[in-house]
């Protein structure tokens, strides 16, 4: 069947993108080990330096002759036995420091080869990341290649035909939603709230996103992917959410769909692979497949996992009034 072909191919393109945003993250969060760990290296290797120069020290004195007699001896011979106790415990603290200064360069040395060895793999570790990351961009673009020679060669009965039966495969969802109690006859969720600011923001932030083209990897300015354009409009509104949708449905508090309010979002397939931002009444806002610009959809015109809310903590405003958006349109996965 066309449409299942196709949403075959939508999944795996969407899949492929959300490898390459985890090997992105992976990626960040190694190179900032990777930093961390030389800025350590570097302090560490200078700590060293300076225990080494004060063994020196130490060594250069005794090979010089620069060493005290036993104070056991100096009592025997000093005419002052007083003066010789308060040397002997000055010769004692010295003893102390330089027992000390040893022992900071045997530790040091134990840290410099501990963290310069931890240095070693987080590089190893960063450029076979950078190897995996450029994998996973080569399977997205080469899945994406795929949607588009699929589309390319259909006829425009066939792309009429496709439009209709996601139509009626929206229709059907939402039916069943109704039958639920989750959405009202319109296809609106019951309980539907009003957005926090934050929420507002987003959604309005996504609305100026309309029309523009869907690139695997993207958060814009010129092109966006599913979660490129929920995590990019939150961030524009002040919150950071993680970057991938299996990420932001596996970290972020969840709500019942009954629940909705603008600024949420909306997370697809049993695998989590496809995100939409909830825009109120119904609908979402979007990048909806390889091949698609952004667009609005209705709330049930994929397979609907669930929802979560990335400003659970934040009050509704009073009141709210909605950017201005074109009528639903039906979308692929």
């Amino acid at each position: 069947m066309l449409l299942t072909r196709l949403q075959a191919l939508y999944r795996d393109a969407e899949a492929a993108g959300e490898t390459y945003h985890a090997a992105q993250e992976r990626l960040a969060a190694q190179t900032a080990e990777t930093r961390r760990l030389g800025g350590d290296l570097t302090r560490t290797r200078d700590a060293l330096a300076r225990a080494r120069a004060a063994a020196g020290r130490l060594a250069r004195a005794q090979y010089q002759g620069r060493t005290d007699l036993p104070l056991s001896l100096r009592l025997l011979f000093t005419r002052d036995p007083r003066h010789a106790l308060d040397q002997g415990q000055v010769f004692r603290r010295a003893a102390r420091e330089q027992a000390a200064a040893v022992a900071r360069l045997e530790g040091g040395e134990k840290r410099a080869d501990a963290v310069a060895t931890a240095a070693r793999r987080a590089l190893d570790a960063h450029q076979a990341l950078i190897a995996a990351r450029q994998r996973a961009h080569d399977e997205a673009q080469a899945r994406l290649r795929e949607v588009e020679d699929a589309l390319a060669g259909l006829s425009a009965g066939q792309l009429a035909e496709l439009a209709a039966l996601e139509r009626d495969r929206a229709d059907g969802a939402r039916q069943e939603l109704t039958a639920t109690g989750t959405l009202d006859e319109e296809g609106v969720p019951a309980g539907e709230g009003t957005p926090s600011r934050e929420g507002a923001d987003a959604v309005a932030y996504a609305a100026e996103q309309l029309g523009k083209p869907y690139a695997p990897g993207a958060r814009g300015p010129e092109s966006f992917d599913d979660s490129g354009l929920a995590s990019r409009a939150w961030e524009v509104a002040g919150r950071s959410v993680p970057r991938g949708s299996a990420e932001q449905w596996r970290t972020l508090p969840r709500v019942p769909l009954r629940s909705l309010r603008p600024g949420d979002l909306v997370v697809y397939s049993p695998d989590a692979t496809h995100v939409a931002l909830y825009v109120g009444g119904g609908r979402v806002l979007h990048a909806p497949r390889p091949g698609a610009p952004v667009s609005v959809s209705p709330l049930a015109a994929h397979p609907v996992l669930g929802a979560v809310r990335p400003d659970a903590d934040a009050r509704p405003l009073s009141s709210y009034a909605p950017p201005p958006l074109p009528g639903d349109g039906a979308g692929g996965d």
